[in-house]
């Protein structure tokens, strides 16, 4: 190692330390999905940086996606994915096709962070009652947004929102040195099934928990305007103008949905990084610069 190659290492870990000593201890929930869920090497990279996270004494809980892996397997059996605003339509006769699916992700991440020297342990909502979830309402989602459609709502099939989060097992496995890895399957009062959007599961976990941030690894460099330019830092109110004029749409509506409510419910930051960005979780909370957009209450922007 030269002298300025170790120089430099010198550097970057001394800027790295004023951020750990504030996120020590605290909790971070991630939301894992996308590309970094289905190329080897950044699912390697991923279960690093958490494990990276727990050895500095931050709480990482994880809530991963899966929609590429639940396409692809729909396809095998002769099921056309269907979506609806970012939503997948989820019949009777797919939730057990979903189910399955994310039951796969799940269990290779957990295996790729203990390899990496982690206490990973994989749940659903399902695992002691953590997920309690009703139908979800589109038309009524549709208005919290301002999202202006006028075609009646399509019925999702098994598709559900969070009703009420059970987070003792999740505080039993972090106090203990455990990095939670939740699917986001849920159950509602009458025991059936049902498939949530996992963006949605991680911001309503993030306020149960009392989180310090909600991070969401997604397949764009963050949040753009109407000219295509990445926003850092938009207020809120630039994020529903965003949506009224139809920019955010797709994918992005669910988690921009997620962030919103998250943050009118007491979040204090949440984070949209590219998760096809090598160590994008490091260089944004361990870096001055940082990378993406960051979503703050109306008080903080």
């Amino acid at each position: 190692m030269t002298q300025r190659t170790a120089a430099e290492r010198a550097r970057i870990l001394s800027e790295a330390l004023p951020y750990i000593r504030q996120f020590t201890g605290k909790t971070l929930v991630i939301k894992y999905g996308g590309a970094a869920a289905a190329d080897a090497a950044l699912k390697d990279s991923f279960a690093h940086d958490v494990v990276l996270l727990r050895l500095v004494g931050m709480n990482p809980v994880i809530v991963h996606g899966g929609g590429p892996q639940v396409s692809h397997l729909m396809r095998r059996l002769n099921q056309e994915p269907r979506f609806v605003e970012g939503l997948r339509v989820t019949a009777d006769d797919t939730i057990d096709v979903v189910e399955m699916a994310l039951g796969q992700v799940n269990k290779d991440l957990v295996t790729r962070i203990n390899n990496q020297g982690g206490r990973a342990v994989g749940l659903s909502g399902k695992d002691d009652h953590l997920l309690k979830v009703r139908k979800l309402d589109l038309d009524k989602r549709r208005q919290s947004l301002g999202n202006k459609q006028e075609a009646d709502p399509p019925d999702l099939g098994f598709v559900g929102e969070v009703e009420h989060i059970q987070p003792e097992i999740i505080n039993v496995l972090s106090t203990q040195g455990f990095i939670p890895v939740i699917a986001p399957i849920g159950v509602d009062a009458q025991g059936d099934t049902y498939n949530i959007n996992a963006d949605q599961v991680a911001g309503k976990l993030a306020e149960t928990l009392h989180a310090e941030k909600l991070i969401l690894l997604t397949d764009a460099t963050g949040l753009f305007d109407a000219d295509n330019k990445l926003l850092s830092r938009p207020s809120t109110a630039e994020v529903r103008d965003l949506i009224t004029d139809g920019i955010i749409q797709g994918g992005m509506l669910a988690k921009i949905d997620a962030a919103l409510e998250a943050l009118q419910d007491g979040l204090h930051a949440v984070h949209i990084l590219d998760g096809r960005t090598e160590h994008a979780l490091l260089l944004e909370l361990f870096t001055d610069h940082g990378i993406g957009t960051l979503l703050e209450p109306e008080t903080q922007s």
